[in-house]
């Protein structure tokens, strides 16, 4: 049950009934009408912009409308109050009834509470990581990586039809010079004494690939010429980065379902998809021929100072119209991404979600451009920039790893802190922020550590029914027992704050699918823990508010179904958040 959908139809036919009697037009644009908790709880449980929204449409001021709508609403038997607050915003206080229906739905429903309604169409497809296949990967990848991979399991959850892609950049210069670095280590492995090179990548992760290719080829590779052990020798570090990728991301809890090659781009079948989607933009007339100015303040790797083919980004929001083929004839990496949205489109996703380090910001507007031109206007790309993550421990910056060559990777970190620190704290800012990653912080056991203090939670909730099976063992703890409780007993404050909080929690989902913001969803349930961890203390003082009373059966059965209710949803969202739900901690 989402409240605040069933709240936004009862304003819907509230209004329909005024407009049926004539007291406001018939078919008022409901578009920008929103019912959402009230800023202040003292004010009520809902608020509405209805009347603020609507009074120019209906020809009125905000609180003449709001007045109407008042009068209606107050017909409702399910609303205690209706009352115009400033200007004419509407706020509602509920009947108590109204709560213990949403708390028994969360009880029967268990970990579905709050999952969306199926929506099969359209097809949403989120590509996040699609780091670059020369190395092991960093902390900043693996916010990108907890990122997408969260914003994919809510908008699963929320109902949507959802695929997760990696893009490999397996195609251009950057893959010649990992495939010279590993044939350094190649030779490395055959007993020579090998120097890197500056412009080379320097890291002990390419020893592996050289030992592979010393086992596989011997030292048949050093007679042959670059141009033959060039491709052989890219190949077999490509698929050496891709594993160990894969494995670092498995440690992260990251599955992807389909990994893309943009070198397939140009070899799908015997099928050029650059050239076919450059053909297709010249016939619509979406390319011509001109010379465009240095770009300012800023490099771009496509940028050449003559006359070239140029998409008419311009046409689509862009600033600049964009390069498409190179002096060389070569295609320019934004050609290859055109053409790898374009088959994001023909594979079915009109929606798409792209997640990108913060570096790749100057990049966007011509991306969605492409996106725009190459679907003519049926699909959609929105861009989700993560910014920077500083590694800290106790304050201090973490000095880099010998692994790596020049950074911290990301399994180090996983290594070193868990899974679930990882995940929660990379989600628990939001994406366009950097994020300060204290790897002393993310282990302590107290409320100042946020994953801690959630999962924490969740564990009290599971102890507090392992209390119940010793002082009632003849009690029956499933939901469906648990649902027929007398609800209506749980009357104090902090209870009934949690219980709306509980009832928030579908909206939630669906504010943060809709606007593809993770963090909403961490925040979220630090804060219903937080609640409850308050709840817990406040039983100290007062022995009433105790979950388990031998004393008063009824009670304890009542607030065990309130405990479910709460262990649900916690374990849900953290479940969203790809992090695990203990029942005790250790």
């Amino acid at each position: 049950m989402n409240l605040f959908e069933t709240y936004s139809a009862r304003v819907a036919a509230a209004l329909a009934a005024l407009a049926e009697r004539g007291a406001l037009p018939a078919g008022l644009d409901l578009g920008r009408v929103v019912v959402e908790p009230t800023k202040d709880p003292a004010h009520g449980d809902l608020a509405t912009n209805a009347a603020m929204v609507l009074a120019k449409e209906a020809g009125t001021n905000p609180r003449a409308l709001a007045a109407l709508l008042v009068e209606e609403l107050g017909k409702d038997a399910q609303i205690v109050r209706a009352e115009i607050a400033g200007p004419g915003f509407i706020n509602l206080t509920l009947q108590p009834s109204v709560f213990t229906a949403i708390l028994k739905d969360a009880v029967e429903r268990g970990l579905d509470y709050g999952r969306g309604a199926r929506k099969p169409q359209p097809k949403v497809n989120v590509e996040y990581v699609s780091a670059n296949p020369t190395g092991p990967m960093h902390v900043g990848h693996g916010r990108g990586a907890v990122f997408g991979d969260a914003l994919a399991n809510i908008l699963a959850f929320a109902g949507h039809d959802v695929t997760r892609e990696y893009y490999i950049n397996d195609a251009g210069a950057q893959v010649d010079v990992l495939a010279r670095s590993a044939y350094l280590r190649y030779r490395e492995a055959l007993g020579e004494t090998i120097t890197i090179p500056e412009g080379l990548y320097p890291g002990d992760y390419l020893v592996s690939v050289g030992e592979t290719l010393a086992k596989a080829h011997g030292d048949a590779l050093l007679a042959k010429p670059e141009a033959e052990w060039l491709p052989l020798v890219r190949q077999a570090a490509i698929d050496g980065m891709m594993a160990m990728i894969r494995d670092d991301l498995a440690a992260l809890g990251v599955v992807h379902q389909v990994f893309f090659s943009e070198r397939s781009l140009q070899n799908d079948g015997g099928v050029d998809v650059v050239a076919e989607t450059i053909a297709d933009l010249r016939a619509r007339d979406l390319i011509y021929q001109g010379r465009l100015p240095p770009p300012k303040g800023q490099k771009d790797e496509d940028w050449e100072d003559r006359e070239q083919a140029l998409f008419r980004a311009t046409q689509f929001g862009d600033d600049v119209d964009r390069p498409l083929l190179k002096s060389d004839g070569s295609y320019t990496y934004f050609a290859n991404d055109i053409a790898y949205h374009r088959s994001k489109f023909t594979r079915g996703f009109p929606q798409m979600i792209d997640v990108w380090g913060a570096d790749h910001g100057g990049y966007v507007k011509r991306m969605q451009a492409a996106v725009k031109a190459v679907t003519a206007g049926q699909g959609a790309l929105d861009v989700k920039l993560c910014q920077l993550v500083k590694l800290l421990r106790n304050g201090e910056p973490v000095k880099m790893s010998k692994r790596s060559g020049d950074f911290v990777t990301l399994r180090e970190v996983i290594d070193e802190v868990g899974r679930d620190a990882v995940r929660f704290m990379m989600i628990f800012r939001k994406n366009d922020a950097t994020l300060d990653f204290d790897l002393a912080k993310v282990v302590e056991q107290s409320k100042d550590n946020p994953v801690f203090y959630v999962q924490y939670a969740h564990a009290r909730c599971a102890s507090i029914f392992r209390q119940a099976r010793e002082a009632f063992p003849d009690l029956d703890l499933s939901p469906q027992a648990l649902a027929g409780a007398d609800l209506a007993r749980l009357t104090d404050e902090a209870e009934v704050g949690i219980v709306k909080l509980i009832a928030a929690y579908p909206r939630i989902i669906e504010g943060a699918a809709a606007a593809h913001e993770p963090h909403r969803v961490a925040f979220f349930v630090h804060e219903l823990a937080s609640a409850f961890h308050s709840l817990w203390n406040k039983g100290k003082d007062s022995p009433q508010l105790r979950f388990v009373n031998q004393t008063d059966r009824e009670s304890t059965v009542a607030r065990l179904a309130f405990v479910h209710a709460v262990r649900s949803v916690l374990a849900s969202g953290l479940a969203v958040a790809g992090v695990a739900a203990p029942e005790e901690m250790r």
